[in-house]
């Protein structure tokens, strides 16, 4: 049976989200990201890109590129917020998908056919979303992942593009090699060097020539080259951990604002704990010196998704991590062993910390994420701008019930 495999990506997804909240970034060009110098881009708008900016970049480079772009720091809790309900969507009315990153899904439709279209259902779904989310999203449908991811790439921004049987290799024969999903910036560079810059050149190569050269990969690009691909859509699967880290704008040995820093990105895990109806078993802490050497430390407990509980943890981990006495920069904590459930109510214990748990979650839900945190994390924002793309992309906790 043919198959028919759909890739569908959020067009500029943080930016889009960001122009839902306030309608006076539309047609402007805005980054998301870190803000400081040692801070990239996480994203964005199409506006942006026409002066060279693109995701990844070094903030400092895009804000030369870019002098009048309006910078955003991001929000995880609204991006995480509108990719649950994208994913909701896709959930209701597909009989397999696989979620792949915050904004990007491969949907398999093989079979369909008989009773509907793909095209036509895929048509259908992408205009659910934007109807129901109010954001712009493209994708690309064709026998297989490879294909439909560069189609995807081809029909943004906000369009649709359907590759039937046969067609693969002449759809991509006039595109760049970097388009191949797999073909990075030292890859590219390499096929350059040998004057292979479209994928046609590679469509016209012996695989063994292909392979010599970049060994088993390439192989693997020889073949999504000719538009061969048997990779299945992986059924979505709950997330097992999330993480956040800060690098610091200056590599700092303040202990106390240290401590506060770690304290508040442990109260906003906890928070996104408790907004997926997670509890994790096990908290892990991590330490990055000025010299680059960087320290894990990790502890079990019991199922818990409490401030109280995981916040004393958290320090303990770092005062015993922190031995070296010399500048730190980044520090990081990761929540892991994630399970479905709420905190349980011990026999001894005080309901009113619960109560005030919830009320805390209703003004973050609110108002934003940093709307509410403990004094000693308000303070500790003067060591490093508090930006969730420092290190890692958003949580995507909320989503995984991603």
């Amino acid at each position: 049976m043919q198959r028919s495999i759909v890739h569908m990506d959020l067009d500029t997804f943080f930016v889009s989200c960001e122009r839902l909240i306030d309608s006076q970034l539309n047609g402007k060009p805005v980054l998301i990201g870190g803000t400081s110098d040692r801070g990239v881009v996480a994203s964005c708008s199409y506006e942006a890109r026409k002066f060279g900016v693109h995701s990844a970049m070094p903030m400092r480079m895009a804000r030369q590129l870019c002098p009048e772009a309006i910078i955003l720091r991001g929000n995880s809790g609204v991006y995480t917020k509108y990719s649950q309900l994208v994913t909701e969507i896709i959930k209701d009315s597909v009989p397999l998908y696989e979620k792949s990153s915050i904004d990007e899904f491969y949907i398999d439709l093989t079979g369909m056919d008989q009773f509907f279209g793909c095209q036509q259902l895929a048509s259908e779904l992408r205009a659910k979303i934007i109807r129901e989310s109010g954001l712009p999203i493209s994708f690309g449908l064709s026998p297989n992942k490879t294909v439909s991811k560069i189609a995807t790439g081809e029909a943004k921004p906000n369009n649709e593009i359907f590759i039937l049987s046969g067609e693969e290799k002449p759809f991509m024969a006039p595109l760049s090699v970097r388009k191949i999903p797999s073909v990075g910036e030292k890859t590219y560079r390499s096929l350059c060097d040998l004057g292979v810059k479209k994928i046609q050149s590679i469509q016209e190569m012996p695989i063994d020539i292909m392979q010599k050269v970049f060994g088993k990969n390439g192989a693997n690009i020889w073949k999504k080259a000719n538009g061969i691909d048997l990779s299945p859509v992986v059924p979505y699967r709950e997330q097992k951990s999330i993480s956040t880290e800060r690098t610091f704008d200056k590599d700092t040995i303040d202990v106390k604002k240290l401590e506060g820093l770690m304290v508040a990105m442990a109260e906003n895990l906890v928070f996104q704990l408790r907004r997926g109806n997670k509890l994790t078993a096990c908290i892990t802490v991590k330490i990055r010196y000025s010299d680059f050497q960087t320290y894990t430390l990790q502890k079990k407990i019991p199922y818990s998704a409490s401030d109280h509980m995981i916040l004393p943890i958290v320090l303990e981990l770092f005062r015993r991590l922190y031995n070296r006495r010399i500048l730190v920069r980044l520090i990081g904590v990761r929540y892991s062993h994630l399970v479905e459930g709420g905190h349980q109510i011990g026999l001894f214990e005080d309901p009113t910390t619960i109560k005030l748990y919830q009320a805390m979650d209703l003004i973050r839900e609110r108002y934003g994420d940093r709307s509410i945190m403990r004094a000693s994390g308000f303070e500790a924002k003067s060591i490093s701008r508090w930006n969730p793309f420092n290190g890692e992309p958003p949580p995507l906790l909320a989503n995984r019930r991603r």
